[in-house]
Order: structure tokens, then C-alpha cells, then sequence
């Protein structure tokens, strides 16, 4: 198991990745696990979006995150996505949020969910629609470039988790979870760089690319240039930034 990229970009991670409510409610909704099951969480991180309801073991490969779960969270076990510590069909529901493209080998891991739980629930990206987020489009066209080659994207993991249902989670004002896009209508916070940290898209950017960027953001927020561009979003409560949550069951 290699290192983690969250061993480098995980510290203080919690400060800004909590779990947004609206997007929480959606997640449980679509787990169809009942008291009895068990779901495990692959890459699991600090916790956020696991059930409260039923038995949850999580596996995570970075002990900086897992450093970071809370006191009563679910068991964690230190393994990689590629070879889950679990007996095929050990588990009643897989869960796996905003992670696959960070697994040293995706296709093992997607794999891997199919073998350990017949119903699988995945957060994914369209990087496509993601990387035209006005951030990236006008701020930071070269986070904009890497995005667009990161995968697996959406359509690829619903291809191999057998997805029957893609539901867009769309990105309200009020966004909690420090995504990338959280901030899409308080640009402001994108200036801060913990939260910039909090965001992997943005901790793993060229610090020259993301200054340049970001000092350009800051001229436009002092001159007005932004607001007056973005007059569109000012009245919108939320955005659909590529963020979807995929759901296969072939009980």
C-alpha cells in the first residue's frame, strides 16, 4: 500500500469537511440499509456521510485521516480500496464518498465493491462539468486542465458498480462540506488557504499557479469585477457543479 495522498494534504481536514445536511439527507435516503446491515465505507476518512443507523466498518489508508475520526465513530481498518478485508459479500451496502479518484487503482477497488456488497452507493464527479466551475475557468485554467483528466469520472464508476440511478447533488448557498465548489456564491473564501487546503483539487494545484490565480481572484473581489460578472448566481440557491451520487443494487 502506497502513501496516501491524504497523509500529505489531510491535516486539520475536519475544520472544513463537515457533512453538509442536504447532501447528508440525499446520501441516506439511497443507502436502503436497515438497522441489521452492515455497510463498509471505503474510504472513509474523517467519517462524514456514514449512517448513524446500522453497523458501519470503515477502511481508510491514511492515518492522518483516520487520526481524525471522531470519539464513538465505526471501527476503522487500515487497508486499501484494491483488497477490501472483507469475505465476498461480507457487507450489505458499499459506500464510497468523493475517494475513487484517489485509489492508487481504481478499476481493482470498483471491483472490490461489487465483491464485498451487492448494493453499492458511490459519490462521484462529472469532471467535465466540474472543471467549467468559474473558479477554475477564469481563475485557474490550469486546475481547470487537471481536472478534466482526472478520473474515473461519473459515467465510468456507474459503468462498473452497475449504477441503475445517478442523482445530481446539487451545491446549495449554505454548503457545510468544503468541497471545491462550496463556495460558488461567496467567493471570498477561496482567499483563505485552509480552505483551499481542505479542497484536493486546490492542496495539490502548483502553489505559483494558485497564487497567480488567487491574487487575480482578490483584484476582482476589491474592484468589483466579480460581482458584476457573476450577476447570474446572486439569486440562485444552488449549482450544479458535476457532484453525483450513483446507486447500484442487484439484490
Amino acid at each position: 500500500m502506497t502513501s496516501p495522498v491524504y497523509d500529505t494534504i489531510g491535516q486539520g481536514y475536519v475544520a472544513h469537511r463537515r457533512p453538509d445536511p442536504s447532501w447528508a439527507a440525499v446520501i441516506a435516503a439511497h443507502l436502503g440499509a436497515d438497522a441489521g446491515d452492515l455497510v463498509v465505507n471505503v474510504g472513509a476518512g474523517s467519517g462524514s456521510y456514514e449512517p448513524t443507523h446500522c453497523a458501519v466498518v470503515a477502511i481508510e489508508p491514511s492515518r492522518v485521516m483516520m487520526a481524525q475520526r471522531p470519539a464513538g465513530a465505526a471501527p476503522v481498518v487500515r487497508a486499501g480500496a484494491s483488497a477490501l478485508p472483507l469475505p465476498s459479500g461480507g457487507a450489505d451496502v458499499a459506500l464510497a464518498i468523493l475517494t475513487v479518484h484517489h485509489w492508487d487503482d481504481p478499476a481493482a477497488g470498483l471491483a472490490e465493491l461489487c465483491r464485498v456488497a451487492p448494493r453499492r452507493v458511490v459519490l462521484a464527479i462529472d469532471f467535465e462539468l466540474h472543471s467549467r466551475f468559474w473558479l477554475l475557468e477564469e481563475y485557474l485554467p490550469e486546475v481547470g486542465d487537471y481536472v478534466r483528466r482526472c478520473g474515473p469520472g461519473s459515467d465510468e464508476i456507474a459503468a462498473a458498480i452497475g449504477a441503475t440511478m445517478a442523482v445530481p447533488l446539487i451545491v446549495p448557498r449554505d454548503m457545510v462540506d468544503g468541497v471545491l465548489g462550496a463556495y460558488w456564491c461567496r467567493p471570498e473564501a477561496y482567499l483563505d488557504p485552509a480552505v483551499r487546503a481542505n479542497a484536493s483539487g486546490l492542496a495539490l494545484a502548483d502553489p505559483a499557479v494558485t497564487a497567480r490565480g488567487i491574487g487575480h481572484l482578490e483584484a476582482d473581489l476589491v474592484s468589483g469585477a466579480w460581482r458584476d460578472g457573476h450577476t447570474d448566481l446572486l439569486g440562485r440557491d444552488g449549482v450544479d457543479l458535476g457532484y453525483r451520487l450513483l446507486v447500484a443494487d442487484v439484490a
